[in-house]
Formats: structure tokens, C-alpha cells, sequence
């Protein structure tokens, strides 16, 4: 009996080494615009007052900028950590579960009451959360103002502009953060804010065979921040993208086709610098097969009642997080692309990108 009690022991020992080793703390790097996603219902005199529209997404404009603070005066709120790639990271920590913190976060939030919630938020999602902090500009903040099915977001980016290379991802302890990850994933968006840190981490990461990931986002970034885009191409390995954004693409490159796995034939043959990997391009297009794969494959999404979707909205950040999650545990793509498809079907079903306690896939 105590023999096979210590053959169990071992073997249970055992089980934890190798999930430490494939799991261990730091192994997913993200950087992008932290936002403190600010959630309430609201009435139609609020929503009148800044002239905002029931079902819209705006970009704050100076008369917005009183919205944030009267939101949570008059409101009951509800706050979450957000922004795209942030929500990416913290989904792929929510899928893998333990250890905490194997998703490493960098980006620019300001030294305020806002920042404070957004530290205090990253933490509850088990993300090791590093940002930098300064006193320029507020905390970057999304307002979703909600009337009956209706959400009505307003974005404030302000701080999250603010990511310095020099200040931030330069200093020796935060690279060494980059230095542990073995897979690095940044949404398009910050291709606005800081194409130098990009680079930067891109370079490592090709240089020592490690995998990036970058999201072409949205069709502003594909045609207004293309030069950046295109300088960041060769060192993608995992190209992700939604069918409007994969359209936009191929416009702004002259592909001279709007079909999405001709698109991402084409993606995937862009010069490459890492010639050990060859470039995935994963384009989701709704409720449609998602493109994706070497030999560009598709794969059917998970079948959704209409009346069961509450808010699209986080759906293509939970995708890449489910996505992440595989990578990080070096999953064959399959998988990875079927935790991608169960994570965007949980998010799909509730409010903001918000999840469970715990994931219940296979």
C-alpha cells in the first residue's frame, strides 16, 4: 500500500513539474491601451445629455469628458480591466487557470483614482499587470452606457497614448519580464502609440525563434497606420484579423481580391524574417468558418442561438485569448483555434468582455 501511495505521489509530483515547466509565470507577454472599462445602466436623459446614440462606439471628444466622473456619481457601476489587448491576456490567464500570472501585461495608465481600480482589476484576473505610471494624462477609461439591450460605449484614451520605450519597456527589470515569455501578442491599435517598443519586442522574439502575434485590429489601422504596419510585418508570426479589417488589408496592399483565404495566402507570403517559422493568418468572420493555417484550412465556429448573444463586442479579443491560451501550452493549431471558438461563444453570451469563474472546455 505505501508503495504504490509513493508511486501515486511521484507520478502526481511529476505532473506538476511538467505543468509548472509548460505553464510557468511570464510565458505570455502583452503590451497595448489599458483601459478601466466603467459599465452602468444609464437613462435616456444621460445618453441625451452627451449626445450619444443607444448603440454606438465613439472616441471621447472634450464634451464627453464630464461623462466618466457623472457616470459613476449617478450611477450604480461596474468596473473591469480593458482595452484590447489586455482583454486578450487577461481571457488566456481565465482559460488556463493556474499558475496565475502566466500573462504579463505592459502599458500606460495615469497616477489617479482610476489607475488605481484598473491595478486592482488586472490583479483579480491573475495578470501581472505592469504599468507605467504618470501624471501627464488621466487613466484611459471606456464608458458602456447601457439602456435595455442597447451599449452605448465612449473611449477615452488619454493615458494609454502615453507609453514611453525609454521610460518603461527599456528598464532592466521590466525586460527581463520580455525576456520570459516565449509568445508575445500586441493588437494593432498600438501601432498608434509606440511602433519603437513594438519593434523592439518583435526583434526579440524573431531573433530567438519565439512567436509573435500581432491584430490588424480595425480597417483605420490597415489604411492610415500602414507604413507601421508594414514595418512590423516581417517579424509576425500570427496574424490575426477579422473579415472587414482581412478586406481593408488586401485594399491597402493592391491583393486585388476580397476573398478572405486568397487574402490570407497572400498575408501569409509577405516577407518574413524568422525563416524557422512559417506566418498562420487567422481571419474569423462571424458567425462564418474561420480562415486559418499553413495550408489555409476552415474551421467552423460553435453554433449560437441569436437570443443568446448579448454583446459582440469582446467577441474578437476572447477569440485571440482562447487563441493565446493553446500557444502558451504549445497546443497543436486545431486546439487552439477551437479554445479561441469556446471563448469568443462565452463572451458572446454576457455583457463586456467578462467570463465565469472558471472555463468549462475540453
Amino acid at each position: 500500500m505505501a508503495a504504490h501511495m509513493f508511486g501515486v505521489l511521484c507520478k502526481e509530483k511529476c505532473v506538476d513539474v511538467i505543468i509548472c515547466f509548460c505553464f510557468s509565470a511570464n510565458s505570455l507577454f502583452g503590451m497595448g491601451n489599458p483601459l478601466l472599462d466603467i459599465s452602468a445602466v444609464v437613462d435616456k436623459d444621460f445618453l441625451d445629455k452627451y449626445s450619444l446614440k443607444p448603440n454606438d462606439q465613439i472616441l471621447a471628444e472634450d464634451k464627453h469628458k464630464a461623462l466618466f466622473d457623472e457616470l459613476v456619481k449617478k450611477f450604480k457601476v461596474e468596473y473591469h480591466a480593458g482595452g484590447a489587448t489586455q482583454n486578450s491576456i487577461k481571457i488566456a490567464q481565465w482559460m488556463i487557470q493556474e499558475p496565475h500570472n502566466v500573462g504579463t501585461f505592459f502599458g500606460c495608465i495615469g497616477k489617479d483614482k482610476f489607475g488605481e481600480i484598473l491595478k486592482q482589476k488586472a490583479k483579480e484576473t491573475h495578470v501581472d499587470a505592469h504599468y507605467y505610471e504618470q501624471d501627464e494624462e488621466p487613466t484611459g477609461t471606456c464608458a458602456a452606457c447601457i439602456t435595455g439591450d442597447n451599449r452605448s460605449l465612449v473611449a477615452n484614451l488619454a493615458a494609454a497614448n502615453c507609453y514611453k520605450k525609454e521610460k518603461h519597456l527599456d528598464l532592466e527589470e521590466n525586460w527581463k519580464l520580455v525576456e520570459k515569455a516565449r509568445v508575445y501578442y500586441i493588437a494593432g491599435f498600438f501601432l498608434t502609440v509606440s511602433v519603437e517598443s513594438i519593434l523592439k519586442v518583435a526583434k526579440h522574439a524573431s531573433e530567438n525563434n519565439k512567436l509573435f502575434c500581432m491584430n490588424l485590429s480595425a480597417p483605420f489601422i490597415c489604411q492610415f497606420f500602414k507604413d507601421s504596419l508594414m514595418q512590423v510585418m516581417p517579424y509576425i508570426d500570427v496574424l490575426f484579423g477579422n473579415e472587414t479589417e482581412a478586406t481593408a488589408f488586401a485594399k491597402e496592399q493592391d491583393f486585388e481580391t476580397e476573398d478572405i483565404q486568397e487574402i490570407a495566402k497572400k498575408a501569409q507570403a509577405l516577407p518574413k524574417v524568422n525563416k524557422k517559422r512559417q506566418r498562420i493568418v487567422v481571419f474569423t468572420q462571424g458567425k462564418d468558418d474561420t480562415v486559418m493555417g499553413d495550408k489555409i484550412e476552415t474551421f467552423p465556429v460553435l453554433k449560437i442561438d441569436p437570443k443568446d448573444i448579448v454583446d459582440t463586442n469582446g467577441a474578437g479579443d476572447a477569440f485571440v485569448g482562447g487563441f493565446l491560451s493553446g500557444l502558451v501550452q504549445e497546443k497543436p493549431l486545431d486546439q487552439c483555434v477551437k479554445a479561441a471558438h469556446y471563448s469568443a461563444n462565452v463572451i458572446i453570451r454576457r455583457a463586456g468582455c467578462t467570463f465565469p469563474e472558471k472555463p468549462d472546455f475540453k
